[in-house]
């Protein structure tokens, strides 16, 4: 009976790694190109209304800096995937990398998470302070609590991490004793903080919030509610895939007779592959939480106007400048005043009704 399972656990199936090198390399290539840009325009825009009193603005800036950091190390995954999983950089970016890489895997869904939370309280308590607290000292220590948390969180896959040489050097988890335990309890952690919680909150409070717009009639911007949804749906799209396979490598580890050869074959091979997709909420979280905003497109008008040197007329000159202050006075005030009031408005289409 022994002989007859291993008989048909037999692989039959190979994979051509050289397509899936190829398109990693390119799939990394585009997250990085895009992602820099959409995060760097973001961070840019955002920083000068850092101190503003909302709440989720302050969540937004949070997402852009953890993703912004993750694509700055992606040139390194560009590298380490074309040439088969070798890693050239040494022990100490081995480490680095892989902890810059998980601080981001936790960190951006807490932040995401909490914006979701805080957009619900302000729709439907507006006098209420929300998660984030509107200025000074606590929203600052809160922000720091949640960044320890995801250092912690990574920290307990990153001191099994280390350059490894067998035929050519990597850099891999290897924990030099009770490698399934760990395993398992790093992939369960994942699966329950960085998904399921944030998942849980994410979507409970995206349908709260569209059933809150549908049946308020004061609420502006009804016909965005499908959008509310869309957060959601792009959230589980991005880490669904990865925790998927995760937990069922997991399970090959407790009991490695419950799949056949062929289809832990099959997850190992798309390991890689929904690990770089996963990556792609780089590139969604700036579309979704801020140029689907027509007051972050504005600011981001402003902020780029703003930087473009204005020639001065000679006769001006000649003035002392004097021949601005009627228009100072007249129209430049009320474009100010405009560039305020565009300041003040909500960053993002995720405050719904705000």
């Amino acid at each position: 009976t022994e002989m007859e399972n291993k008989g048909n656990n037999a692989c039959t199936i190979q994979f051509n790694t050289d397509y899936r090198r190829m398109a990693l390399f390119l799939l990394y290539l585009f997250i990085f190109v895009v992602g820099l840009l959409e995060n760097v325009l973001v961070v840019w825009v955002n920083w000068r209304r850092r101190h503003s009193a909302s709440g989720v603005l302050f969540c937004i800036i949070n997402v852009s800096l953890s993703d912004l950091m993750v694509i700055l190390i992606l040139p390194f995954f560009m590298m380490e995937v074309t040439i088969e999983r070798v890693w050239l950089w040494g022990r100490f970016l081995c480490k680095v990398t892989n902890l810059i890489y998980v601080v981001n895997f936790y960190s951006s869904s807490f932040f995401l998470a909490f914006m979701t939370l805080e957009r619900y309280l302000s729709l439907t308590r507006p006098s209420s302070p929300g998660c984030f607290p509107v200025a000074g000292r606590r929203r600052w220590l809160l922000c720091g609590g949640l960044w320890l948390l995801s250092f912690f969180l990574a920290l307990l896959e990153n001191v099994h991490v280390d350059l490894l040489e067998w035929d050519e050097p990597g850099c891999y988890m290897m924990p030099e004793y009770s490698f399934t335990e760990w395993f398992v309890s790093v992939a369960f952690l994942c699966l329950l903080f960085q998904f399921l919680v944030p998942a849980s909150v994410i979507i409970t409070c995206n349908v709260l919030i569209a059933r809150a717009v549908r049946t308020a009639p004061d609420v502006q911007g009804r016909r965005d509610v499908w959008l509310v949804h869309v957060y959601s749906l792009v959230f589980l799209m991005c880490w669904l895939p990865y925790h998927l396979v995760m937990f069922l490598m997991m399970i090959d580890d407790l009991d490695p007779f419950v799949f056949s050869c062929n289809t832990v074959e099959v997850l190992y091979f798309s390991f890689s592959l929904v690990q770089c997709f996963s990556l792609f909420h780089c590139i969604a979280n700036p579309i979704l939480y801020n140029f689907l905003s027509k007051s972050f497109r504005n600011n981001l008008l402003n902020t780029v106007v703003n930087y473009i040197p204005r020639e001065i007329p000679a006769e001006t000159r000649a003035q002392g400048g004097a021949g601005t202050e009627p228009n100072a006075a007249n129209g430049g005030g009320a474009e100010l005043g405009k560039q305020r009031r565009l300041s003040d408005v909500s960053t993002s289409h995720s405050d719904v009704g705000s």
